[in-house]
């Protein structure tokens, strides 16, 4: 009984969160890393990307994740925040594409 309380609970509160206005941000922060996870997938899968270029990318996307994880711990995304969170994005976005397109292709 006790657990269906809290799956209750968890459906409520995870519905909630979905429709906050402050989610559409974290919903774009989040299908932009899945979408660049996919990228850098799919660069390691052609050759396109070396080990050690996805490795590096993949640590970019781990502080992105990072910072996203601190800027909602006070449980809001500041606009400061989700920019900060944008241009990161874009860098990496950036960084991704020129790995993909340069000269190194994996052996």
């Amino acid at each position: 009984m006790k657990s269906n309380s809290l799956r209750g609970l968890v459906l409520v509160g995870s519905t909630l969160f979905l429709l906050s206005p402050l989610c559409l941000n974290a919903g774009s922060v989040k299908e932009r890393q899945k979408n660049q996870q996919g990228r850098i997938y799919q660069g390691i899968e052609t050759g396109q990307l070396t080990r050690r270029e996805a490795r590096k990318l993949e640590e970019e996307q781990f502080h992105i994740q990072r910072d996203k994880q601190r800027a909602w711990r006070d449980g809001e995304l500041t606009r400061r925040e989700n920019r900060h969170l944008r241009k990161d994005q874009n860098r990496a976005s950036r960084d991704i594409y020129r790995q993909k397109h340069d000269s190194n292709v994996r052996p």
